[in-house]
């Protein structure tokens, strides 16, 4: 098949690998905007799941406190950082 399209290809060598850059081009693009994005339902990568599903048990059901060391009540917004991270210092004049 490859050497029938390379017969096929026109204007020597040249428009021959200029030729199967732009099939190539062709290719990828009709792949990455069109087939890929038509399996992508289809396929598993996005189905995550943490714990066993067979058990009934997950991860998701267990209650952690909260980070923030806010008091319950009021939620904090997960970025707090739970440690005193001090000062930074200044730097000193380059000579």
């Amino acid at each position: 098949m490859y050497a029938w399209i390379w017969r096929k290809l026109p204007f020597g060598l040249g428009g021959k690998l200029g030729g199967s850059l732009v099939l190539l081009g062709i290719l990828g693009a009709l792949l990455w905007y069109v087939i890929f994005p038509w399996a992508e339902p289809l396929l598993p990568f996005d189905d995550v799941q943490v714990g066993d599903p067979d058990s009934g048990y997950t991860q998701l059901d267990e209650t952690f406190p909260d980070p923030s060391g806010s008091p319950s009540g009021e939620p904090g917004d997960g970025h707090d950082i739970p440690y005193d991270t001090g000062e930074t210092p200044k730097p000193s004049a380059s000579r």
